[in-house]
């Protein structure tokens, strides 16, 4: 297991990151993402976790929920 990392710059960037990024890995991006016209859709379309930083409880329960099911499914 491992956890990669991306501070991406542009929008661009995106595409990049999915050649990249190995298969089997759960995505997880903050929300703000999600409303970025055609890369938010394109994020939440690919299946992204997306994290609400401004509401702790809930990110930390989104985290526990996606972690579960990643041991479940036997996923990165």
């Amino acid at each position: 297991p491992f956890v990669i990392v991306c501070n991406h710059q542009a929008s661009l960037d995106l595409m990049g990151m999915v050649e990249v990024i190995p298969e089997r890995c759960v995505p997880i991006a903050k929300r703000e993402l999600l409303y970025l016209g055609t890369v938010g859709w394109a994020c939440w379309l690919s299946g992204v976790i997306f994290i609400d930083r401004h509401r702790r409880d809930a990110a930390i329960e989104v985290i526990s929920r996606t972690a579960s099911t990643m041991r479940r499914e036997n996923v990165s």
